[in-house]
């Protein structure tokens, strides 16, 4: 019980914070809704899809795994402000969880990845895109296991560099080879096969093709539960990682 205090506590205490400057949430979302708006009309000719609302189905679940790991990675920019405000310097008096400090934190970004794909999904809905709530509601999950592993990592991360002018470099040295290799804009299928070969090692790429076959109504494909699988895993040693840079910088 009062683990579950201690991270509802820091939970509140982060959303009230995003809340008193909404506009990062807007500013999360205006890169995909450009590619939204900008790039997918060109998919259908591209992909040679027989409608513009199946080139959707394709990119739209790509978008939103892109939107995930993208905003959680730089996550970890607040936290090291936080450590130069001295904010974690003076939780090391409290006798609130270690976990609770970062999953309190990550919770309230997957929250905020969900209003934004929630926006994503509602704009696409304009364009002909359809998918089942209930593939949508597992399609989120997966959404949200990815935002929590990429978030308490960059968290971690952050713990360690404990400045901006490192992590910045070092997420963008993650996050290019992960967005190309995982499919994302365009399925690896029109990739050749050595570059797929090499894709089948990102478990990013599991996550956007499980996320695909949701969004074309395929529940039952080997591909969803494998997504979710390799992403729950993820997630839990993420966070178990993060937890345990927390526990010693926090003593």
């Amino acid at each position: 019980m009062k683990f579950a205090r201690d991270t509802w506590l820091i939970f509140q205490r982060q959303t009230q914070l995003l809340l008193r400057n909404p506009v990062w949430v807007f500013v999360g979302v205006f890169q995909p809704v450009m590619y939204l708006l900008l790039f997918a009309p060109l998919l259908k000719p591209a992909l040679n899809a027989p409608t513009q609302a199946a080139a959707y189905k394709i990119f739209v679940p790509g978008l939103l795994v892109l939107l995930a790991i993208f905003g959680g990675l730089f996550q970890g920019f607040g936290l090291i402000a936080e450590l130069r405000a001295g904010v974690i310097e003076r939780s090391r008096v409290t006798p609130i969880s270690r976990l609770a400090l970062l999953l309190g934190r990550s919770l309230r970004d997957v929250v905020s990845l969900m209003v934004q794909a929630v926006i994503i999904t509602l704009l696409a809905l304009l364009f002909d895109l359809r998918v089942f709530i209930g593939d949508l509601l597992l399609a989120y999950l997966m959404l949200a296991l990815i935002a929590l592993m990429t978030s308490a990592v960059s968290y971690g991360v952050a713990l360690k560099v404990k400045s901006e002018d490192a992590l910045a470099p070092l997420m963008n040295t993650v996050a290019q080879p992960v967005l190309l290799l995982s499919g994302i804009l365009l399925p690896l299928t029109f990739a050749p096969g050595w570059l797929q070969g090499i894709a089948n090692w990102n478990p990013f790429s599991w996550a956007v093709d499980g996320t695909r076959a949701l969004f074309a109504g395929d529940l039952g494909s080997d591909k969803v539960w494998q997504g979710l699988s390799i992403t729950a895993v993820l997630a839990a040693l993420g966070v178990y990682w993060a937890a345990r840079q927390f526990a010693r910088s926090v003593r």
